[in-house]
């Protein structure tokens, strides 16, 4: 567990060096989102991977990171390969993981916001994670293929998210617009 809080004390000096670089109005997103949202993805892929029996401590640290793209960039459209490259630098400094595990973790950022395609199982652990941790805090979904997995995750249809299928089959959008899209 030591090597996660070191990760995630490290991500948040991250946090704090490009919020200056990255203003608040430049940015997408509230950047205090992320400083929530890499523990609490952190905290559920964990809870994942014990169940899942994928390693834990690189499935919290591949959800910790996942959005490293947008912590650098400030955006985000194309978050998910704009943190690949970047993360395994920043993951390689840290010291705390060897090279197949950055590998590991990078293609798992990068591939993250896929949410419509099947990877391994550290990709859709960090995908299934990435989409409770917004249902656990209100947001709404900004695809039918986030709504589609969290309503698989959960075992139910979610009533208000922005999709829903009529009785023919077609798909509109419902609900109030996504406060952040993956």
């Amino acid at each position: 567990m030591k090597k996660l809080l070191r990760l995630q004390s490290a991500l948040l000096k991250e946090i704090d060096k490009y919020e200056k670089l990255v203003p608040q109005e430049e940015r997408d997103h509230f950047i205090d989102w992320e400083r929530v949202h890499i523990v609490s993805c952190s905290k559920l892929g964990y809870m994942m991977a014990e169940k899942r029996g994928v390693d834990p401590t690189l499935a919290a640290a591949a959800c910790a990171c996942h959005d490293y793209g947008r912590i650098i960039t400030g955006k985000q459209a194309g978050h998910a390969e704009a943190g690949y490259e970047p993360v395994q630098e920043f993951l390689k400094k840290t010291g705390l993981f060897s090279q197949e595990e950055i590998s590991r973790i990078a293609i798992a950022v990068k591939n993250h916001s896929k949410k419509e395609e099947v990877g391994g199982p550290l990709e859709e652990i960090v995908k299934d994670a990435d989409v409770l941790d917004f249902y656990q805090y209100g947001y709404d979904v900004a695809r039918k293929s986030q709504q589609d997995r969290l309503e698989a995750l959960l075992g139910r249809k979610v009533p208000g998210l922005k999709f829903s299928t009529d009785s023919t089959g077609s798909t509109e959008a419902t609900g109030t617009e996504a406060a952040h899209e993956k």
